[in-house]
């Protein structure tokens, strides 16, 4: 297959997600010989970071098949060391042209990291903390913009906080990687931040780099 540019593989992504949410999916590449001809070897056109949430299944959100997508998840897509060596190995060994980082409505992350911000909240189990932890700071500058209106942890939107980490995931993936900010840089790859509406099933992106058409 020959190489997409990172221009070309955003917009098979987006036609995709057009199918997805038209309810005219072409559910590419899931039979047989698809399971054949890729066996040896991968070439995904693109690498796709997401929260785990089962109700973000990346293949079907864009209509695509087995070996499309390199798919990298846990919990509120917060970044750490295996993310990054993964997406890393995406771009560097299987020459994706593009990674998307995809977040969503309705987050249990967000909502967790909300939460932990209350002053009675009760403490979180270690493991579970560390995970939520990089997302706090994007809750604590939605409440101090939203400060002078009386927002609080109880009433703070969910989904501005989980934008606002949309955004501070891609910052952090690019200041993590010399290996990605390079091939953005020299308009190899493009990194997409895009959110996932739950009930649309619509991909609205966020924050767009590396492509003709850079939107930060």
């Amino acid at each position: 297959m020959t190489q997409m540019t990172p221009d070309e593989a955003w917009q098979t992504m987006l036609e995709g997600n057009a199918r997805f949410v038209a309810g005219e999916p072409e559910h590419p590449h899931q039979d047989v010989e698809r399971r054949h001809d890729i066996a040896a070897a991968q070439t995904p056109r693109a690498a796709l970071f997401g929260c785990s949430d089962s109700r973000l299944s990346a293949e079907i959100i864009f209509d695509l098949g087995l070996g499309d997508l390199f798919v990298v998840r846990n919990a509120g897509q917060v970044v750490g060391d295996s993310i990054v060596g993964s997406l890393e190995y995406a771009v560097e060994v299987l020459k994706v042209p593009l990674i998307v980082v995809l977040g969503h409505d309705a987050c249990g992350a967000v909502r967790a990291a909300i939460e932990s911000t209350h002053a009675d909240a009760p403490p979180l189990p270690p493991t579970i903390w560390r995970l939520i932890a990089p997302i706090v700071p994007a809750v604590r500058r939605v409440l101090r913009a939203g400060a002078a209106e009386g927002v609080t942890p109880e009433t703070v939107d969910a989904d501005s906080v989980g934008r606002e980490h949309l955004r501070d995931t891609v910052s952090a993936l690019l200041q993590r990687s010399e290996i990605i900010t390079t091939a953005v840089a020299e308009r190899r790859l493009a990194v997409v931040g895009a959110n996932y509406r739950l009930a649309e099933g619509t991909v609205v992106p966020d924050v767009i780099l590396g492509t003709a058409h850079d939107a930060a």
